[in-house]
């Protein structure tokens, strides 16, 4: 039996010998990261998505899984999607309403504002007003999220070099001030156009930085003839990879899973998901071809209290929510259950385990380097 003993390390270390180490994965550097959201996607959103098909989902190409929590700095356990995305963009709790601010209201540096100080180029991609919430915390520094013409303001304080979403209208319409913001973008050499004189299949990208509106407002859902979100996750990484040798950070939304949630709307939350995970694949493909990039996908919060109902099959999704629904607004709230994270790519395996969401952008800025 003694022998037993001292063969068991040896095996072990001969059927190790052929595989990477957790230590191997950790000390490869990526030198880009694209971060997914889908806001709103907890693991009932996906799960739908998962069975609402024949065929698997992109989401389960991923080997590296891990949780994280989502609370804010509040008391309540349930963040909201501003408080959620500067946990991402900048690795502090704040409270709910908060984009790009502490919880005592003073600024806090993103991890765009970072990949910019250091010659990277960066971009943005939403299914929504780009100026909402989630995109918002990348870029601005506001008390209240509701601040859309002050959020709209702060693009003219960076330099990202893509911008894909809707929300032209905080630009060029604006009730606070007689401020054209596109035409200022334009002064400072970007490209400003939109889906209201170009289709964004059809239209050829300059080297120079773009903005690129697909609504006057929110753009419609997928299920309303909505087709951009895939493409633009084509498009925005090969774009950024030309326009800087030093690498890039990428920030791409799918914004509507979340309101499905909150309409209570089993197939607006699978339309949404479907649309969202075309997108990942389009991602996952550039990542493997390049082979230095790293892409994270997780959700802000889940929405909805969303759950798979008995009577459920393959391709017919019968859905419930919580009893949570708000009688002034007839629209289902946040939970806050833990969150999925996904990872593929170098560094991928630092996203393992159970973390504060905050640890997204503490991981994000070591494997940069910044």
């Amino acid at each position: 039996m003694k022998y037993l003993f001292l063969l068991v390390p040896v095996l072990l270390a001969s059927c190790a010998s052929g595989l990477k180490t957790h230590t191997d994965v950790d000390a490869q550097k990526p030198k880009n990261i694209i971060l997914m959201i889908g806001d709103g996607m907890g693991l009932s959103q996906i799960s739908a998505g998962l069975y609402s098909k024949t065929t698997a989902l992109h989401l389960e190409e991923f080997n590296v899984i891990g949780l994280h929590k989502s609370y804010p700095a509040d008391k309540d356990l349930v963040t909201d999607s501003a408080a959620g995305a500067t946990a991402f963009s900048c690795g502090c709790k704040t409270y709910n309403a908060a984009v790009g601010v502490k919880a005592d209201t003073t600024p806090c540096k993103t991890i765009l504002e970072f990949a910019e100080e250091n010659g990277l180029a960066t971009g943005l991609v939403a299914t929504c007003s780009i100026e909402h919430a989630t995109p918002a915390s990348f870029v601005a520094h506001v008390k209240h999220r509701d601040k859309y013409e002050d959020i709209a303001a702060y693009f003219l304080k960076t330099d990202v070099d893509l911008l894909i979403g809707g929300g032209k209208k905080y630009f060029e319409r604006r009730s606070s001030d007689s401020r054209n913001l596109s035409e200022e973008l334009r002064k400072k050499g970007y490209e400003v156009t939109g889906s209201t004189e170009n289709e964004l299949k059809d239209y050829r990208f300059k080297e120079r930085n773009t903005v690129f509106f697909t609504a006057e407002d929110h753009p419609l859902p997928a299920d309303q003839g909505r087709d951009y979100l895939p493409l633009a996750g084509k498009i925005a990484p090969r774009f950024l990879k030309k326009k800087s040798d030093k690498g890039f950070f990428l920030m791409i939304e799918g914004s509507q899973i979340d309101w499905g949630g909150h309409a209570g709307k089993t197939d607006y939350i699978v339309s949404e998901m479907n649309d969202f995970d075309k997108t990942i694949g389009e991602v996952l493909e550039f990542a493997r071809k390049d082979k230095q990039t790293l892409v994270i996908v997780t959700a802000d919060h889940e929405t909805g209290g969303f759950a798979i109902l008995t009577g459920s099959t393959r391709g017919n999704i019968k859905g419930g929510f919580a009893d949570i629904k708000d009688p002034k607004t007839d629209s289902y709230h946040h939970t806050g259950t833990l969150i999925p994270v996904f990872a593929y790519g170098p560094g991928a395996a630092q996203f393992a385990g159970i973390y504060e969401n905050t640890a997204i952008f503490d991981k994000m800025k070591a494997l940069f380097g910044f």
